[in-house]
């Protein structure tokens, strides 16, 4: 064990390479850490049978409450942003090459959206509660089974107390399930080794990992002391202001926003009327980037072609986001349904340019 532990942590051959792009990995490490930490000692305080109440109680009468409080919700945001950075690392660089660390990672984004979405419900303001209504209503789109699976949910036939204790015990369990896919991935990394700025991972570049790559990795403390910064300064800026107002079962917002890390996902979900073929977009928004990973070609992975699309990929995404503040009207509703066909129509191109490549030149 210890032999493994020190070959993971100091022997690990690692590409010389490696720039701070890499250092995205392991600052979710970290994020992860945190989160953790913060979320448990939000559990001594936390009442779900008088949510709102015991968030406020959290923030105003707990010693440090507003400090754990406001480093856990904008830590979700730092999160999801290292996720996507990290994400697009791996397009740009061929990290999908290496098929089993990618469709883990996938698998444990999925999870952590899931981890997201719970833990927004928790808080029961009114835009929190909103969201819940409207994301699990959707699963009635699901023919026979669904208004059934989403009474269970519920608890109820309509979002109550009881909904809010399955979402708290969801949002409990799924961070350890996501330690033990933290782990798989992180062996599966080790197995086959990281990518690099060489797109190769042959041995002729291979140096340890300690002393150089402790040292570059940790700047991500520099990062982490930002969003200490970030949450004292900016502690509310990147919550809707709703947030602040309690649950009214009778009254929903003019216009329910998700967080920002879910913008993206929620404008594919308006851009067609549909409402199960929405469904099915915004799923396969997150489940379409497994495709890479069946296409795998180290023929074209210096291609410009490939970079550009890769690029493109990225200005559909950042699109989405920033258009899911927006109302569905004129021309949002014209260009969110044009940049939803472009973020699909990226991943299938690399998947065919990667086929195609293997064909030509193998």
């Amino acid at each position: 064990m210890l032999y493994v532990f020190l070959n993971s942590l100091f022997f690990l051959p690692a590409s010389f390479t490696l720039t701070y792009m890499w250092n995205y990995g392991s600052m979710l490490g970290i994020m992860l850490m945190s989160q953790i930490v913060t979320g448990f000692f939000l559990t001594f305080y936390y009442t779900s049978g008088d949510a709102f109440s015991s968030v406020q109680y959290v923030m105003f009468e707990v010693n440090f409450g507003w400090l754990v409080r406001v480093m856990h919700s904008n830590g979700a945001s730092m999160f999801f942003l290292f996720i996507y950075l990290h994400i697009f690392k791996g397009l740009i660089y061929g990290s999908y090459r290496l098929t089993k660390v990618w469709l883990s990672g996938i698998v444990m984004y999925f999870l952590l959206m899931g981890i997201a979405f719970t833990g927004y419900v928790l808080i029961w303001g009114q835009m929190s509660y909103w969201a819940a209504v409207v994301i699990t209503s959707l699963m009635t789109s699901i023919p026979y089974l669904g208004k059934y699976l989403v009474w269970w949910i519920w608890g109820s036939f309509s979002v109550c107390s009881n909904t809010l204790k399955f979402f708290y015990s969801i949002h409990f369990i799924l961070p350890w399930l996501l330690m033990v896919l933290v782990i798989f991935h992180l062996f599966f990394l080790h197995f086959t080794g990281s990518s690099s700025a060489l797109y190769c991972h042959g041995d002729y570049d291979k140096i340890h990992f300690f002393p150089g790559f402790w040292i570059k990795d940790s700047f991500d403390f520099f990062f982490y002391y930002l969003l200490i910064l970030f949450s004292l300064f900016f502690s509310f800026s990147l919550i809707d202001p709703m947030i602040f107002v309690e649950s009214d079962t009778m009254a929903s917002p003019a216009h329910v926003v998700p967080e920002w890390y879910f913008l993206f996902a929620f404008t594919i979900l308006r851009s067609v009327p549909s409402k199960l073929f929405g469904v099915i977009l915004m799923l396969s928004s997150v489940f379409v980037l497994l495709m890479v990973a069946f296409s795998v070609s180290y023929r074209s992975i210096l291609d410009n072609v490939l970079y550009f699309v890769i690029m493109i990929f990225v200005m559909s995404f950042f699109w989405l986001t920033w258009a899911g503040h927006y109302p569905t009207d004129y021309p949002f509703d014209l260009f969110n349904i044009v940049f939803t066909l472009l973020y699909f129509v990226c991943i299938f191109f690399i998947c065919l340019l990667n086929f195609f490549s293997n064909l030509l030149f193998k």
